[in-house]
């Protein structure tokens, strides 16, 4: 059985085009190449001790005393305490690689030992994909080269070491002399083949560039270096090829261990993308933002003015889902998945994310092309005529409603459009069809998809359900921060949707129509955080904020959920929709309002 280890003792590592998942005895268990959604080469996640791993770490017994990340940096360090020495391993995957004749996936992994001489192990053994295939392997001088086809991997070390695939190599790591080794990943292209002390250097050029990166965030910012962290990891796991977020390296962590609620993650959402790049931009990283708009044009061209729920790294159909056979998935939880099928769903809130993080990109002083808002405009129009129809709604389910929360993004995605046409081109006959829905769906919203026993706004017309998407009623504008609607649906969302301390279910636990249970959904946490300051309540908002950091795993990253009753992660790792909302939180926190709460942008 997998799983043996929980989520929340992985680590990550990554260099903005894929990402791998690191336990605390050295044991990276999950990667995927080239790219964040390729075959798998470590696959014991979720593949079992047949899809292999890389383990770098002590050879017997031995006690984790201190494990975290360098400040400020993406490399990773764990020192156990073995017998009367320590041994730490040092590890991060290179990400700046362009402009030099370097592997595009270059990972280093370099143990050293303090006080006394530590007996410690490497087992690589690579398995590529879903059949687990043993790879073709020769040894080149000092190289151990792995081949599959067109793709291949070359691990090099210093001092030298014989290793076979499969089979533990035992090495003593003495004080002073530090083991050191390279792992280049080559697909279609020449194997690479990279000197481990030069690339010990390229790590630590990397770390300079991630610590003047940081540098960069506000000051301000409450909670600076949990934002740091998460600004980072989403960073991490932004594809710097194209410039497209993926929501979770991973396919198929459970959001209930033992049951079927998994699914690959390893696509980008354009809502849950939007989301995480205006929280770049709110911090200053126009980059993020301008590289993400960019891909989007070009993603959604084949399908506008239609926005697709979900898409590939490089902007083309998600593949089909597809379950992988013989596979047992983390903690038995089956089946495991590839492809996902809300590919093909109508998801209307994503309309409004996208174009409130274009406008929020034009408020910031950035200049839109014209083709960002030809497709603007494209996105505008499918609103204004499809947002009668009932949708899938954020949480994705398999029967499409009326969405109350969907609605209102839908009111947001046409307001913001008339926002940023206020200063761009637009038809008169076109902005008054916009006007007319925006107005039209507010006033159903407020007669069809409010409660007045409640006092609350619910998760569909006609039902007393709750939606914990609906906290972002306070940042949209549609009703004053400080009314009663507002005000009663964020208490009634807080109290009946509580899943103890600070945190919440996202709906009434068994109402999405699928087999199975889930746990509590951490975005929605720190969406309370930031809709609580936007009200005015800014203690409540630091003290649940500061809740909800004991909630990360030990190195201060967050899946999509947690089990209420033991506090377990769950759901793939690590969540950028999470880590995004983080940010978002700290910043409302920061610029919690003072005078006239009925201003304000979705992602402030």
């Amino acid at each position: 059985m997998t799983g043996e280890r929980p989520i929340s003792d992985y680590g990550l590592l990554g260099d903005t085009r894929t990402a791998a998942l690191v336990a605390s005895d050295g044991a990276m268990d999950w990667l995927c190449v080239p790219r964040f959604d390729g075959e798998p080469l470590f696959g014991r996640l979720v593949g079992g001790l047949g899809a292999g791993t890389f383990r770098v770490g002590p050879a017997g017994p031995a006690t984790v005393v201190e494990r975290g990340y360098r400040q400020h940096t993406a490399t990773l360090q764990t020192t156990w305490a073995v017998g009367d020495g320590r041994l730490r391993l040092t590890e991060a995957m290179v990400a700046e690689v362009s402009g030099r004749l370097f592997p595009a996936t270059l990972i280093v992994r370099r143990l050293s030992a303090e006080q006394a001489a530590v007996e410690a192990v490497v087992q690589f053994d690579p398995r590529l994909g879903v059949r687990h295939r043993r790879p073709r392997v020769q040894h080149r001088r000092q190289s151990l080269v792995c081949e599959w086809g067109a793709l291949a991997v070359a691990l090099d070390s210093t001092p030298a070491l014989r290793i076979e695939p499969g089979r533990p190599t035992p090495v003593t790591v003495r004080p002073g002399r530090p083991v050191t080794l390279v792992l280049a990943v080559a697909y279609r292209e020449p194997v690479i083949h990279v000197e481990p002390t030069a690339a010990w250097d390229l790590l630590v050029e990397d770390e300079a560039r991630w610590r003047a990166w940081t540098a960069e965030i506000d000051e301000r910012v409450p909670f600076r270096e949990h934002v740091a962290r998460s600004l980072l990891t989403m960073r991490l796991l932004t594809y710097s090829p194209s410039g497209a977020p993926v929501a979770a390296p991973t396919t198929s962590l459970p959001e209930e261990p033992g049951g079927e609620r998994n699914w690959d993650y390893r696509y980008v959402w354009p809502r849950d993308a939007s989301i995480g790049i205006s929280a770049f931009l709110s911090v200053g990283k126009a980059d993020e933002a301008q590289g993400f708009l960019a891909w989007l044009l070009h993603a959604s061209r084949l399908q506008r003015p239609r926005l697709p729920a979900l898409l590939t790294l490089h902007g083309r159909h998600v593949p089909a889902e597809r379950e992988l056979a013989g596979w047992p998935g983390y903690l038995d939880s089956r089946p495991v998945r590839l492809g996902n099928a809300a590919t093909g769903q109508h998801q209307l809130d994503g309309y409004g994310w996208v174009i409130d993080a274009v406008w929020a990109f034009a408020q910031a002083g950035h200049r839109l092309y014209t083709e960002t808002w030809r497709a603007v405009r494209g996105f505008a129009d499918v609103v204004a005529r499809c947002w009668p129809e009932p949708d899938a709604g954020i949480w994705e389910v398999r029967e499409p409603a009326q969405h109350v929360h969907s609605k209102l993004m839908g009111w947001l995605a046409l307001d913001r459009a008339l926002a940023i046409a206020d200063t761009h081109p637009l038809p008169d006959r076109q902005r008054r069809r916009w006007q007319r829905s925006r107005d039209a769906i507010a006033a159903e919203v407020r007669t069809r998809g409010f409660d007045l026993t409640t006092g609350s706004y619910v998760r569909t017309y006609g039902s007393p359900d709750l939606d914990a998407a609906l906290l972002v009623l306070p940042l949209l504008g549609l009703d004053p921060a400080e009314s009663p609607r507002v005000r009663g649906t964020i208490d009634a969302i807080r109290d009946r949707l509580s899943a103890g301390g600070p945190l919440l279910y996202r709906y009434p636990p068994g109402r999405d129509g699928l087999p199975g249970a889930e746990g509590a959904f951490l975005p929605c946490s720190f969406w309370l955080v930031q809709a609580l300051a936007r009200t005015g309540r800014r203690r409540e908002a630091v003290e649940l904020f500061q809740a909800m950091v004991d909630h990360a795993s030990p190195l201060g990253l967050y899946t999509e959920e947690v089990d209420p009753a033991t506090g377990a992660h769950l759901g793939n790792f690590p969540q950028t929709l999470t880590h995004a909302a983080l940010v978002q939180a700290a910043l409302a926190i920061r610029d919690a309002p003072v005078g006239d709460l009925s201003e304000g942008k979705l992602h402030g």
